[in-house]
């Protein structure tokens, strides 16, 4: 399928809203100059790294209002939404540099046969390939571990929100050396170029599994470089019997519906026991009425549209499947005058095996069980592996289901969107690789180097 090297995105939340051309990149010329810039970089100390990009943070708070409104515009996240994820973005610059100065410093081995030290090595231009939903914010994160360490940043937008991400771009080059931080647009083949080109010595990919999966094989001939895979999710609420059903009720419509269920992290099933499912479910009924669907830029709106026609035709084959739907679902293409992707939230028993499936909407499917092992059974009968979040009175119990579940990421009474960048973030199983973004990524951003000496006489 030939992919446009030009194109113009439309708002999702009103579709008569053109946002500004958008051009491929060019993705010899951006490696030819990350790798040129990358020595001198490489060669600044940490300090001075650190100051450079302590400019760039003072770049991206000057526009962080106009960014926030791009992002509402461009993929349709709720202005409320998006003004969290700029505040993210600049507390990323800072606990970044935290962790540069606790994990990348040289170490003194002792006790050894020599005196030796432990040296923490920039690997070479790195790939960030980010995706839609959080258009900076988690393609930010990897970014900045890697320029901290020393590496120089091909950042790889989604196609869908070319133009927030060019703004902030913009602002993260007027405070770094040239070549530092490319920007390289495209779509699916640019992404693979850049990742697969021999000088690029890093990958970050955020996406779907095939594409993921598909990304791993390529890389596999190229084994000396360092690939971290964040994928997707099939997160569960799990509801105990002796759970706060309208905490549960409430963190499972917030987990929903935040981001309109366009998060990895996003609930898209619930694991309820048989004896509290009425209880609970006429709870949820009444949590999901404050996700009413509304215009992106409003200031009150919780519910955005989704991104995209695809989104909402896969939405639409949800809602075509045999199920008894608990809350039904329904396409609405007006709000308040605005025509856009909107839909309701929505919650069902599917007959099928749809609830194996990655959602990425606002729709969960609901599950009964019996008893820890069925519990246990159903949560792990998926190939993700997370979030999960366990509703219960008592630390005893989330602690005994929480280890037997195969989950990077555990919460007890609270949204399996929970997931603050002063932790590290990755999943098991289909959901990723194990090199977590979040805390600590600067781990992965680096080769270690042992050296050791013959001590004087």
């Amino acid at each position: 399928m030939n992919e446009p090297a030009v194109w113009t995105n439309r708002s999702p939340g009103d579709l008569t809203v053109s946002l500004p051309e958008a051009h491929s990149g060019n993705v010899e010329a951006s490696v030819s100059r990350a790798v040129k810039a990358f020595p001198e970089w490489r060669r600044a100390s940490l300090d001075d790294r650190i100051t450079a990009l302590k400019g760039a943070q003072e770049a991206v708070k000057a526009r962080q209002e106009e960014l926030a409104v791009l992002i509402a515009t461009e993929m349709g996240k709720p202005l409320r939404e998006a003004r969290i994820e700029l505040g993210a973005v600049i507390a990323k610059f800072d606990l970044t540099f935290e962790d540069a100065r606790r994990y990348i410093g040289e170490e003194a081995v002792e006790k050894g046969p020599h005196p030796a030290v432990v040296r923490h090595r920039a690997r070479g231009p790195a790939a960030v390939i980010s995706p839609f939903n959080f258009p900076i914010h988690l393609g930010h994160g990897a970014a900045m571990a890697y320029l901290v360490a020393g590496n120089t940043v091909l950042f790889k937008p989604s196609p869908l929100v070319a133009t927030t991400v060019a703004a902030y771009a913009e602002a993260m080059q007027s405070a770094l050396p040239p070549g530092v931080f490319e920007l390289v647009q495209g779509w699916g083949a640019i992404g693979q170029a850049v990742c697969l080109h021999p000088a690029v010595r890093s990958v970050c990919f955020t996406g779907s599994v095939p594409v993921g999966k598909a990304l791993a094989r390529d890389l596999a001939e190229d084994y000396s470089k360092s690939v971290a895979l964040e994928l997707g999710g099939k997160n569960a609420v799990i509801v105990l019997s002796d759970a706060d059903l309208a905490l549960a009720a409430e963190c499972t419509a917030d987990a929903m519906c935040l981001t309109t269920g366009q998060r990895c992290n996003a609930s898209s099933r619930v694991l309820v026991a048989r004896e509290v499912e009425k209880d609970y479910c006429e709870l949820l009924k009444a949590s999901l009425q404050r996700y009413q669907p509304g215009y992106p830029l409003d200031e009150t709106t919780m519910l955005g549209p989704l991104a995209t026609e695809r989104s909402v035709q896969r939405y639409s084959g949800f809602l075509a499947e045999r199920a008894e739907w608990i809350v039904p679902g329904e396409v609405l293409p007006q709000m308040n005058g605005h025509t856009g992707y909107y839909v309701r939230p929505a919650v069902a028993k599917f007959a099928s095996g749809v609830s194996d499936q990655e959602m990425f909407c606002p729709i969960v499917s609901l599950q009964t069980f019996d008893g820890d092992e069925e519990l246990v059974a159903l949560h792990d009968s998926v190939p993700f592996g997370l979030t999960a979040s366990i509703f219960t009175a008592t630390e005893e119990s989330f602690r005994e289901i929480g280890d037997r579940l195969e989950v990077g990421n555990l919460y007890w009474n609270l949204p399996t969107t929970f997931s603050p960048s002063t932790l590290p973030f990755g999943g098991f199983g289909a959901s990723g690789n194990g090199k977590p973004g979040g805390r600590g990524f600067v781990r992965f951003a680096v080769d270690e180097q042992a050296v050791q000496w013959r001590a004087a006489k």
